[in-house]
């Protein structure tokens, strides 16, 4: 099996990284950072979605599995003193894999020749870098709302646990593909009028972001963030692409969210 390991880069995540590298090596395991079967995570949740973004484009053929060196978090589900039982189990056992869907962000512009498309694993976040934005809004081909205020979050279920849930937005199980678009700081009067609630919108349904005047925005995948000039139109889905996760133990997603939010 090729492998690669891709650390937070503190001190700790790489110890463990270097460590866990040579331990695989011994189990005759292949290190490759260019077409690994198998991405090892080493820090956080932010460290996975650099993993994420940086082999996005081979999604079908590598798992992710994640080693968190910090915090708790929602993608790194085995803790630093594990190591050595993670190395047999990638060495010597056949990992489940579980799919989650993904987001798909198509952004248009207005010489309707440039295109150019992102997945995300958490969210898509837009804002003005002028002020509020006025947002056009369609599902399915048809006018829904034209949304005024702060922004707009798009968001994976995986994503629903991070700032999709600071905004109000519910929280959803993975598994299930659908995206949420929750609303920053709407502006409600007899001019504008929006629904007020995050929606959650299935796997077939597209939704469509325009611009009601040539604006610049800032437009956030994930970690990644980019001043967005001359935009026609922002066009959000559930990914016909999906990511793997490799899983040698369960991993109870609700227990996860209590640990997070709840618990003592």
């Amino acid at each position: 099996m090729k492998f690669t390991v891709h650390s937070r880069g503190d001190h700790d995540s790489n110890v463990i990284s270097n460590n866990i590298t040579a331990y695989l090596q011994e189990y005759k395991l292949e290190i490759d950072v260019v077409e690994p079967e198998i991405v090892i995570s080493v820090g956080g949740d932010g460290t996975m979605l650099k993993a994420f973004h940086k082999y996005s484009h081979r999604l079908a053929e590598t798992a992710f599995v994640g080693i968190h060196t910090g915090h708790l978090g929602f993608y790194a589900d085995w803790q630093p003193d594990e190591l050595e039982k993670l190395v047999i189990h990638i060495a010597k056992t056949p990992f489940k894999v579980v799919e989650y869907p993904v987001l798909e962000v198509i952004i248009r512009y207005h010489d309707d020749v440039t295109s150019e498309r992102y997945l995300a694993l958490n969210e898509c976040s837009l804002r003005s870098s002028e002020g509020s934005i006025v947002m056009d809004i369609e599902i399915k081909g048809e006018h829904f709302e034209t949304f005024r205020g702060d922004g707009l979050c798009i968001s994976t279920p995986s994503g629903s646990t991070a700032y999709n849930k600071a905004l109000g937005g519910a929280i959803i199980h993975p598994s299930l593909p659908a995206i949420q678009v929750a609303e920053m700081a709407s502006i409600n009067n007899r001019v504008y009028r929006t629904i007020g609630s995050p929606l959650v919108l299935p796997q077939h349904h597209t939704c469509l972001l325009k611009p009601s005047s040539k604006m610049d925005f800032q437009i956030s995948i994930d970690h990644l963030t980019k001043l967005q000039r001359g935009v026609k139109s922002i066009q959000c889905r559930v990914a016909e692409e999906k990511i793997r996760f490799a899983r040698f133990r369960p991993f109870p997603f609700w227990k996860r969210v209590k640990e997070s939010f709840i618990a003592d």
